[in-house]
């Protein structure tokens, strides 16, 4: 992994306009409105568990992906 790819990885990327807090404003909407969606429709369980955990693994991950590739 390159120094540049490292660095990027690890730093803070704050928002730099309002067109990247309004990306990252919209995946927080989906994600949630999917989140609300499900809860009502899947029983409580171990498994429901790990499904909302891999929904805020996506929301992370898509929020990084906007943060570190504008």
């Amino acid at each position: 992994m390159s120094p540049d790819e490292l660095a990027n990885r690890f730093e803070y990327h704050p928002p730099k306009d309002d067109e990247t807090r309004g990306a990252h404003e919209y995946v927080r909407q989906v994600v949630y409105g999917v989140a609300v969606l499900l809860d009502k429709r899947v029983p409580e369980s171990r498994e429901k568990s790990l499904m909302m955990t891999h929904l805020e693994e996506a929301l992370m991950w898509a929020n990084a992906a906007i943060a570190r590739n504008e």
